[in-house]
This record gives structure tokens, C-alpha cells and sequence, in this order.
């Protein structure tokens, strides 16, 4: 089977169902975003943080679950593709909290920077928090599950402690915004 198959040489796609769709449309921006996040996290993955690993593995299997669920047309989607429930969500929140219990509490907000893997997991929370404003935008036209925007949403945060984390580690700064 080949790469290539030409069908989408005149800007459409397929979708997990009946049709094509521009590959401008909602949907496809959605788990594009989706896509482009888990593609982040395997750039963070190659960098060789082993307390991580596990972690951004495991989430890296759901993200692909998301996308597959974003890239679904009908009402129901096949249940193969397995789903995200508030369970995914808990078990971010129980990374964040398990991190956050090593780190000193936020007094200001801080720049993104810091370690190169500290850097690298703040560019990933930004990607994130593209893809769950390009859920929330496709949300507006169709049906999706809310499951999905509150997972993005953690795994944000989450994205953001482990940077903190990242920093402390490894012995970045944490340097405070301050208005001038």
C-alpha cells in the first residue's frame, strides 16, 4: 500500500464515515491540532526525561484516541476506537497533583522558558491549548464530546506543571513575569 493515494489532491479529505470535507474545516482542524500536540509530545519524548516517559506515553495512546473520535461523522462512533472519560481526566489530575506536591506554590505567572525540556513542555501546552480551542470551535457547529475539552484542558495544566517540574530538576529558573 502506498503513502500516497491522490484522493485529497483537491483539498478534501476523509473522514471515520460517509463524505469528504475540505481539509479547512473544523473537523479537520480539530484533531490536526490534535495530531500536531501528540506529535510534540514525541519530540519531548526523544529528549530522554525518564520521569516523564511513562506518562507522556500513556497520553500520547489517548491523543490518538481523541483524534480518531474527532475525525468521526454520525452519531455514534464505532467502539473500537474506545473513548475519554472523566477517568482519563482524574488520572492527569493525579500526575498534576503528584507533581505539584515537589514544587513551590505559583505566586505570579511565569515565563515560558527555563531547561530545554521545560521550553519544549510550554510549546507543548500551547499546541494543547490550540487544539482544545479548535474542539471548542468545532463543538459550536457539531456534536462532540465534552469529555474530550475537559481532557485537553487538563492535560494543558498538566503540560505546564511538568514544565515547572522540568525546571526544577534540572535546575532551571523560574523567572517571573512582571509588568513594566
Amino acid at each position: 500500500m502506498k503513502i500516497y493515494t491522490r484522493t485529497g489532491d483537491d483539498g478534501s479529505t476523509g473522514l471515520l464515515g460517509a463524505g469528504r470535507v475540505p481539509k479547512s474545516s473544523p473537523r479537520v482542524e480539530a484533531y490536526g491540532a490534535v495530531d500536531e500536540l501528540n506529535a510534540c509530545l514525541g519530540v519531548l519524548r526523544s529528549l530522554g526525561e525518564a520521569g516523564f516517559d511513562a506518562d507522556l506515553e500513556a497520553i500520547q495512546g489517548r491523543l490518538f484516541t481523541v483524534g480518531a473520535l474527532l475525525a468521526v461523522t454520525g452519531p455514534d462512533p464505532p467502539p473500537r476506537l474506545g473513548t475519554v472519560t472523566d477517568a482519563d481526566v482524574a488520572a492527569l489530575e493525579a500526575v498534576i497533583d503528584r507533581l505539584e506536591a515537589d514544587l513551590p506554590p505559583l505566586r505570579n505567572f511565569i515565563l515560558p522558558a527555563g531547561t530545554p525540556l521545560a521550553a519544549h513542555l510550554h510549546l507543548a501546552r500551547t499546541v494543547c491549548r490550540r487544539a482544545e480551542r479548535r474542539v471548542v470551535a468545532l463543538l459550536q457547529h457539531e456534536k462532540v464530546d465534552l469529555a474530550i475539552v475537559r481532557y485537553l484542558n487538563r492535560l494543558a495544566d498538566l503540560l505546564f506543571v511538568m514544565a515547572r517540574a522540568a525546571n526544577r530538576r534540572g535546575g532551571g529558573a523560574e523567572v517571573e513575569w512582571r509588568s513594566s
